[in-house]
């Protein structure tokens, strides 16, 4: 390749990532989205039963169930906004006394490891609902739901995360800072710090 040929494809290649990246956070913001909206139905539903068995003397059948589905989606669905804010737990100590070549290559090999873990729950996530979807499996409630749709959510939540996971990996490894949230502390390196 003739260098005005790369210098051509640099900022190319520049838009495309950032684009990408840009896809990524309005999927995981999208995901975050879903999961405050699966949150507040519960709450709401949480109500009505209360109101219903309390005040109305009326027995409950889908509620409860419905309640425990969605607050598991809910957790599930909202693991690529959480990891794209920096939100999950972490233990910053070791990463805060390295030097940052030493910091990004414990990134590195921290979202390696953790991108094979959630990959391995997506896949047989993936399994259990091909399976209750094959099978047509239902609770053993008197609702009787179609459990391959509360267990869409394992694949799909977990997923989504390998993907966040794999453009924060990107950007760790290339040093761009645009993979995380814009304005988030933590966002590239360990708590905000530039490296």
């Amino acid at each position: 390749m003739t260098e005005h040929a790369r210098e051509r494809a640099a900022p190319r290649d520049g838009a495309f990532a950032r684009s990408l990246f840009w896809a990524i956070g309005l999927i995981s913001t999208l995901c975050g989205i879903a999961a405050a909206t699966m949150i507040f139905a519960s709450v709401l539903i949480t109500c009505q039963m209360i109101w219903m068995r309390f005040v109305m003397n009326a027995s409950t059948i889908w509620q409860t169930e419905m309640v425990v589905y969605l607050m598991i989606s809910a957790t599930m669905i909202g693991l690529p906004y959480v990891q794209r804010l920096r939100g999950h737990v972490n233990v910053d100590l070791l990463p805060m006394l390295l030097p940052p070549p030493a910091r990004r290559t414990l990134a590195a090999v921290t979202l390696c490891l953790t991108i094979a873990v959630a990959g391995v729950v997506a896949f047989y996530g993936f399994e259990l609902f091909h399976l209750a979807f094959e099978r047509n499996w239902k609770s053993d409630t008197v609702w009787g739901v179609s459990l391959w749709i509360p267990y869409l959510a394992i694949p799909l939540g977990f997923g989504l995360f390998v993907v966040q996971l794999a453009a924060d990996l990107f950007a760790v490894v290339t040093g761009r800072e645009d993979a995380g949230a814009p304005g988030v502390p933590g966002a590239h390196g360990s708590r905000g710090e530039k490296d």
